[in-house]
């Protein structure tokens, strides 16, 4: 074999990782030391490593994806409001509630009496208090403190329609239509945003020309959109009259703008909907940058008395308080002079474009289908990486140049009140502190994958499901449980694959409280731990995953699972996780 046929021949790391995530095993398992506290016993577990894209790894990006289209169809078309009643106070809850008041009152004297020693040693009792309280499922804080925040005029700006409103009603289901046979239909929506045009594009989404394309205006926006799809949110609920839920996935366009896609539950007449969306938009209330003062070879060098200064004259850097005040005192000027045209302007101000897509969807058809696997098709991918870049399209390099421009101009555009790049301008940054500089922004908003937007990539309003990530979970592998006919007790499968059909909801049975976490301690491996090597740790886990999927389809197929395959499956104190040890847990 020559040494060029050798080069070809496929590592076997490669191979065991290509087994592994066909297989849908972790390629990054983080090792933890499981200690049972009860028996003192010590075991080695594999953690999923939890990514959500696939170039981390595809697994556990694959699984994420499939339990956020679980999430999107179980909340897309509920028949019945999500019951979110918090319980009733318990004696525990109380007595610890009568306990905080009585150190309250005491910390309050003494600090009428001036004893600031005995004060503080009341507020550190309330602090152990309050960790009492969490403790025993009390969530929220007892005396929050009182944040100072800078308000300015809630007033719509005259350039955009204003809004109709109407009385809410406490529901988050849409309204229902009767059709000629009796038959009642509940549709929702699909609905489809995007952000303006900045310039002529090809159809492969670059500019037809680059000099005058708003590269400025696009960052801007894509810093900006996930607040502005907040106030869209806030405004249909306005016009809808009845408090909308939605499931949202934020992916980018070929000319990498980012847009929105929504599931919402319920209808809102078209007209209505496309009126609230041109009505919609977001002003940022910042200074204003100007020409840019300082550049990368002339920064600002920091002091400890006067913050940062400039090199040069040693004169201090205009503080963030006082850059605001300034906004502040125009408004005043403005008001005194009775000249509008002298108030303060925003930094920037977000709209969406044109373009808006609003489709009609039943519960069950195909196209509702359809449109939750569009609702997925990105996630998994990161934003630069949503229309990747061909090799061989004639037009490859152009599409990168115009990825290299947007990412230059999002380094240096200030991303929001900490961030470094103000010091550009001559603004020390909100909670400014030595060691940034300008254009060395940490936010990930900066980078080249995110294109400027840093939000969520996923939106899913508190009521969509009335359950958290974890509650669908637990539905996913209570479904395979009882497919196996195995008490969940008895085994802990790990995630579930392969359950495209699942019961209606009536039939899961309701979370428990896992009382093993409280038995077990979880604490991260020692150096020089006795854990086999990746690879082995990987094979033992394919093994695994390969006993669970024939379980599985046996049982699927009305079959009786192996014995062998069940008794073989190393029993976990934590959901979703692999013992790497070899030993049953009893």
């Amino acid at each position: 074999m020559s040494r060029v046929e050798r080069a070809k021949m496929p590592l076997a790391q490669d191979v065991v990782e290509a087994v592994a995530v066909s297989h849908g095993v972790c390629i990054r398992p983080v090792p933890m030391q499981v200690t049972d506290t009860a028996t003192g016993q010590l075991s080695y577990v594999d953690v999923p490593c939890g990514a959500t894209l696939a170039s981390k790894c595809p697994s556990c990006a694959e699984r994420a994806r499939r339990l956020r289209v679980h999430q999107c169809r179980e909340g897309w078309h509920l028949l019945d409001e999500p019951d979110l009643t918090p319980d009733a106070p318990n004696s525990e809850q109380q007595a610890l509630m009568v306990e905080r008041a009585d150190i309250t009152a005491a910390r309050d004297h003494a600090l009428s009496a001036g004893d600031e020693l005995e004060a503080l040693a009341h507020t550190e009792a309330l602090t152990d208090v309050d960790a009492a309280l969490r403790h025993a499922g009390v969530r929220g804080q007892v005396d929050p403190a009182k944040v100072q925040r800078a308000t300015r005029s809630t007033r719509r700006r005259s350039d955009v329609p204003d809004l109709p409103k109407r009385p809410m009603e406490a529901t988050t289901l849409g309204r229902t239509f009767t059709g000629h046979d009796g038959e009642v239909f509940r549709p929702s929506m699909f609905l489809t945003v995007t952000l303006p045009s900045y310039g002529r594009v090809n159809t492969d989404g670059t500019p037809k020309d680059a000099d005058t394309y708003d590269y400025v205006r696009q960052v801007r926006d894509s810093f900006g959109f996930a607040g502005l799809l907040d106030r869209l949110v806030q405004n249909l609920r306005r016009v809808a009259g009845f408090e909308v839920q939605y499931f949202a996935t934020v992916e980018p366009q070929k000319r990498l703008a980012p847009h929105a896609h929504f599931a919402i539950r319920g209808t809102i007449p078209r007209a209505l909907v496309k009126q609230v969306v041109a009505a919609t938009y977001r002003q940022v209330w910042w200074p204003t940058t100007g020409s840019v003062v300082h550049s990368d070879d002339n920064p600002p060098v920091w002091d400890d008395d006067l913050g940062y200064v400039d090199a040069a004259t040693g004169v201090p850097l205009t503080s963030w308080a006082d850059a605001l005040a300034e906004l502040d005192h125009a408004d005043d000027l403005a008001d005194e002079l009775n000249a509008p045209e002298l108030a303060a302007q925003p930094f920037h101000v977000l709209r969406f474009g044109a373009q808006v897509d609003l489709q009609g969807l039943l519960a069950g058809t195909p196209d509702s289908e359809r449109r939750i696997g569009y609702l997925a098709k990105y996630l998994t991918k990161a934003m630069s990486d949503a229309h990747a870049i061909d090799d061989t399209d004639p037009h490859a390099a152009r599409q990168r140049a115009h990825l290299a421009r947007l990412a230059a101009v999002a380094k240096v555009e200030p991303c929001g009140p900490g961030c470094a790049n103000w010091l550009r301008y001559g603004i020390q940054p909100r909670g400014a502190h030595a060691g940034i500089t300008p254009g060395g922004c940490r936010s990930k908003a900066h980078k080249s994958e995110y294109l400027g937007y840093a939000g969520r990539r996923i939106l899913v309003s508190r009521k969509w499901t009335g359950k958290t990530l974890a509650d669908h979970r637990h539905d996913r592998r209570a479904w395979v449980l009882a497919t196996l006919g195995v008490h969940p007790e008895q085994v802990d499968d790990g995630d579930n694959e392969g359950d495209e059909q699942r019961p209606a909801e009536s039939a899961r049975p309701a979370r428990p409280r896992d009382k093993t976490r409280d038995r077990y301690s979880w604490a991260p491996v020692e150096r020089n731990a006795p854990i086999p090597p990746l690879a082995h740790r990987l094979l033992t886990a394919i093994a695994q995953r390969s006993g669970w999927r024939a379980a599985y389809e046996a049982a699927r197929d009305g079959k009786p699972p192996p014995p062998e395959l069940l008794s073989a499956t190393p029993l976990d104190p934590d959901h979703g996780r692999s013992a790497t040890d070899g030993t049953e847990q009893p």
